[in-house]
């Protein structure tokens, strides 16, 4: 458990470090109140996480781990390019 812990941790900090959820936390720290911002903040990312965790392991009971990992990074890779698509209209 310790180490689903630090590694779940891990990822997350570094993946979420500059990204538009921080941007935007950031943006809503500067007009709005410090202990307001952080508690939305941290609800919304608990919120979002509970559902990704919820579908994970509904997955992961369901298909083999190398079905799951194909399928997202297929997603991520659309996703990707619709955002990129979008950025050069």
């Amino acid at each position: 458990m310790l180490h689903a812990f630090l590694l779940s941790f891990g990822v997350i900090f570094v993946a979420e470090l500059g990204d538009k959820t921080m941007l935007a936390t950031v943006t809503l720290a500067t007009t709005e109140g410090l202990v307001g911002t952080w508690a939305g903040s941290t609800v919304g990312m608990v919120v979002a996480d509970g559902l990704a965790i919820a579908v994970g392991k509904a997955l992961g009971d369901r298909l083999q781990a190398t079905t799951v990992r194909i399928a997202s990074s297929i997603a991520f890779f659309v996703f990707a390019a619709i955002m990129f698509a979008d950025a050069l209209r």
